[in-house]
């Protein structure tokens, strides 16, 4: 069920994007809706990406708004701040808050 969930949120994400244009985001959203589905062990119903903000030369920052449904059947807004290296692209931190 998470793989599908998951694979349908691609699907949505690349099928909102012209063709061949895929946006910088799209990398982050997939990791976004990953981390967000492992931490609260629920269905991830809609995202949206917010903002990109390059902080340092060696640091970035990608945010998110993920709307969720947890195994009760509640439904609530997370966010994601996902920091990473934009050379290498490698993740420093992920926050979230509620």
């Amino acid at each position: 069920m998470k793989k599908l969930i998951i694979s349908l949120l691609t699907l949505l994400i690349m099928s909102a994007v012209s063709v061949g244009a895929t946006p910088e985001y799209a990398k982050w959203g997939k990791v976004a809706v990953e981390v967000t589905q492992k931490r609260y062990s629920a269905d991830i119903i809609d995202y949206k990406h917010i903002s990109r903000t390059h902080l340092t030369t060696k640091k970035s920052e990608e945010k998110f708004k993920l709307w969720i449904r947890n195994k009760e059947g509640i439904e609530f807004g997370v966010y994601v701040s996902i920091q990473f290296d934009p050379s290498t692209e490698i993740i420093q931190s992920i926050q979230f808050s509620e």
